[in-house]
């Protein structure tokens, strides 16, 4: 959420926002230069499970802004390529 609220203007050219994606992989960059043995991170996903019925709204992406949902897949995939 830091990232993302912190550098919103960021986008592709496309008017597809990446602030988050930026600013989460330079954190990481500086950890690992730090000389970070170990890492890790972790998202957060819209999942459907037993639990949404016992608590509405669970899960379920509500209140998330899309342009911050949208950047976790390209987040994910690039801290697979760095081997995070």
């Amino acid at each position: 959420f830091r990232h993302f609220y912190g550098q919103r203007r960021f986008n592709n050219g496309q008017d597809k926002p990446f602030g988050a994606v930026v600013g989460v992989l330079h954190t990481v960059l500086e950890m690992i230069e730090g000389g970070a043995t170990h890492l890790g991170v972790a998202t957060d996903h819209v999942i459907e499970s037993f639990r949404n019925g016992l608590w509405p709204g669970y899960k379920t992406g509500q209140g998330i802004e899309p342009a911050l949902l949208a950047q976790f897949h390209p987040l994910e995939a690039a801290l697979a390529a760095m081997g995070v």
